[in-house]
């Protein structure tokens, strides 16, 4: 058994449920990287490890754990992890090395007192002696406060936030509060802050521990697609989390209340939302109602509606379609209306509508908008349109000025600078989040048609809150829910297929389809042969489309046919290696130049651009967005950069640190693909937890294809999954909102 003292330099991977870790240890100029359950232990922590090495065959030797403890950093340890830390210029790692050795514990006095001495260091002139010197004194304040945090075990990186956050401040933070943290300091959560108050000796039943408790719990629910919890289930989650009987919790949840950091709502039992997120369903709720206004005061005269009628109907030999009456009601609404919802499945003629909408638009001269959540779906909207659609992002003008750790989006369109629109629609509502609906309504001003179209029955948005499903249940608004599938689109069985399945029956598996194909298959390693074959030899031909248009859909992470099993081996198969390619180990595989990556987290300061053939930028911008897919363009090793191009041939370059926000893409999860159309689709569905394996997901997987799905697997799974009408209930209440609203205003529909 080896025993190994030093400090944690970098975290390579972290499993989140079980604590598995990959890491780099500093111990003395030695860097072993060392695996092991080190759920709790972060960057700049000094550790005693006890382990064995062993060779892995991909990563080299490694240092296994079988136990560890936190050890106390000695002085020396951190005044050269402080000196090496890139804050005085001109000292990395290896001088800072040697000057400690050099002068040991004396070496902050040497540099005050005696700086002349620093040029007996091999590598530091006179000049550079008396530039440092300099640099020490002018941050000698910041220096304190980065050798005193490390005690605590943390990293430079964060120490250099909170000092930036609470400048002397800190001292008394620390002590009194460290939980403090968590609200004010990006990139630091209530478990990093706990871990440093059980260090600061803080107490389990502390008001500050518990108070920040709620808090995270709260966000952690908001994560969920929840905008609040009931007081019962934010208890016992509380009480599961800190460890504390739940007298101590409730007096915190009204302290809190006081300090307007949550907001407690009476509906039959206790609702208790993090502030924020309540006030963002009531500034919905508000503006929805000043845009739902009849756009023509007095009403619509029968001549002038006859009128409207007869344009209809000339649109329609124009384009030379027929409309049934839902579709022209849908027309008539949007044009007499400030809002119009616009729902209905695949095949039920939404794109032909909003056509018509937006054709007799322009020829009265408007200027319309169009948007949808995501580069993919715009894209979509572009194509089907004819007219340019936008990310909704880009519509308000992202600019990029965000919060350090990236979380929150800032816009140039706003109330004070609104969009300069007379017509907005929106497609694929049922993605937008409350955050991204609040943005875009505050840019709205009434008077502006907003239309939002979107397929109810289609998951739900990712980020928190169920905004389509709320404004329809509202029933405050002009909605139109179309149903009727076309003839054209009876042709297609995965159209015909998909109405089924939200009927709950079952899709027709007898592979009498010409796209929609069910190949029974028991075995993961069977379904893995055949996935394989199918999108290297006999899909890309039969729809006329690359490899990488093809999409595998899972509906889990986890298992045999989750996301993370499947993206190895099909990156084995349609990315093999190859000495020309370079490679990245990360976490427990690796990236490859060629492989099919996705964004996992919205990124509003990822800077991107657009090059031309001849390497010279044409366009630039800001914003990488979750579910965002692109390829693997080049790996420097040397500048520790990873170049991935998008959509668009939007180029951005990721330092290797940043790696944790992509990943292989050959499989992604059903969830991630809302949105998304691609040119055939893949299911492998065996087996699964029933919360994920619903007729909700099922539905929303068959509709991403345009041209072909096909399921492999078992026939017993898809009914299960068809009858499965279990989805997790999202704790939101934008549409109570509303219609309070529109109680106090009298107006509902």
């Amino acid at each position: 058994m080896e025993q190994v003292k030093g400090y944690v330099e970098h975290i390579i991977y972290r499993n989140g449920e079980n604590g598995y870790t990959v890491m780099n240890l500093v111990s003395g100029e030695e860097e072993i990287v060392c695996v092991g359950n080190f759920r709790t232990v972060d960057q700049g922590e000094m550790l005693e490890i006890s382990g064995n090495y062993i060779e892995h065959p991909v990563y080299g030797m490694q240092l296994k754990a079988e136990s560890y403890q936190v050890a106390e950093p000695d002085d020396e340890l951190s005044m050269e992890r402080y000196l090496g830390s890139g804050a005085i210029k001109g000292i990395g790692a290896a001088l800072a090395a040697r000057i400690i050795k050099k002068f040991g514990k004396d070496t902050f006095r040497v540099i005050e007192e005696e700086p002349e001495r620093l040029a007996e260091v091999k590598g530091i002139s006179e000049k550079k002696a008396r530039e440092i010197a300099v640099q020490m004194e002018e941050k000698k304040d910041m220096r304190s406060a980065m050798v005193f945090l490390q005690k605590y075990g943390i990293s430079n990186v964060l120490a250099v936030k909170i000092y930036n956050t609470y400048g002397s401040e800190i001292y008394s933070v620390m002590k009194e509060n460290p939980y403090r943290l968590a609200e004010d300091v990006g990139g630091i959560g209530f478990k990093i802050a706990d871990e440093i108050a059980r260090k600061a000796g803080i107490h389990t039943d502390s008001d500050y521990r518990i108070r920040s408790g709620i808090l995270y719990i709260l966000l952690q629910a908001s994560a969920e697609g929840h905008i609040y919890l009931p007081e019962n289930i934010l208890l016992e989650r509380c009480m599961d989390l800190l460890e504390v009987q739940q007298e101590a919790i409730a007096p915190q949840i009204a302290n809190l209340t006081m300090d307007k950091k949550v907001v407690v709502r009476h509906s039959g039992e206790k609702w208790v939302y993090a502030a924020p997120y309540y006030y963002e369903e009531l500034n919905c709720a508000k503006m929805m109602h000043d845009l739902n206004i009849p756009l023509q005061e007095g009403g619509w005269l029968p001549s002038e509606e006859k009128q409207i009628q007869k344009r209809i109907e000339g649109l329609e030999k124009a384009q030379g379609i027929k409309l049934d009456e839902l579709q022209k009601r849908a027309v008539m609404e949007s044009i007499k209306n400030g809002v119009l919802i616009l729902t209905g499945g695949p095949g039920t003629g939404k794109t032909t509508t909003i056509n018509t909408i937006i054709r007799y638009f322009a020829e009265e001269g408007l200027d319309i908008f169009l948007a949808a959540p995501t580069g993919r779906a715009a894209k979509r909207m572009t194509e089907a349109t004819g007219y340019e659609a936008k990310t909704i992002h880009r519509l308000l003008e992202l600019n990029g000025a965000s919060m350090e750790e990236k979380r929150s989006a800032k816009f140039e369109k706003n109330e004070e600078n609104p969009l300069e629109a007379d017509v907005i629609i929106i497609d694929e509502m049922s993605m937008v989040d409350i955050h991204l609906f609040q943005a875009l309504l505050k840019a709205v001003i009434p008077g502006t048609r907003l239309i939002m179209a979107g397929d109810i029955n289609q998951l739900p948005s990712v980020g928190p809150g169920q905004v389509l499903r709320d404004l329809i249940d509202s029933e405050c608004f002009p909605k139109v829910m179309l149903q009727k599938i076309f003839r054209q689109a009876e042709k297609s069985d995965i159209v015909v297929n998909a109405h089924r399945i939200n009927e709950g029956k079952e899709p027709a598996m007898d592979n009498k389809s010409m796209d929609f194909f069910f190949l029974e298959r028991n075995d993961a390693n069977v379904i893995y042969k055949h996935m394989i074959q199918l999108i290297r030899e006999k899909l890309p031909s039969y729809v006329n489309a690359g490899s990488f248009d093809i999409q595998v859909l899972t509906p889990m992470r986890k298992g045999n046919l989750g996301v993370e099993v499947l993206n190895g081996i099909l990156q084995e198969y349609l990315n093999p290696p190859d000495a020309a390619k370079e490679e990245h180990p990360y976490g427990n595989g690796l990236f490859r130049v060629g492989d099919k990556v996705m964004q996992t987290k919205n990124n509003y300061q990822m800077e991107w651009e657009v090059v031309s053939k001849y390497g010279i930028p044409v366009d630039k911008g800001l914003g990488i967005f979750n579910g965002d897919m692109g390829v693997i363009k080049e790996i420097n090793d040397f500048s520790q950069e990873m170049v991935v191009e998008f959509d668009e041939r939007r180029r951005v370059s990721y330092p290797f640190h940043q790696l944790d926000e992509i990943e292989l893409a050959y499989a992604i999860t059903i969830h991630k693909s809302q949105g998304s159309e691609y040119a055939a689709v893949i299911m492998p569905l065996l087996s699964g937890p029933k919360m994920l394996c619903n007729r909700n997901l099922l539905y929303t997987g068959v509709t991403r294809a345009k041209y072909c799905v096909t399921i492999l697997g078992s026939r017993q799974m898809v009914k299960e999954m068809v009858a499965n009408q279990y989805q997790n209930k999202r704790y939101t209440s934008l549409c109570h909102r509303i219609k309070e609203m529109a109680v106090i205003s009298g107006k509902q529909q």
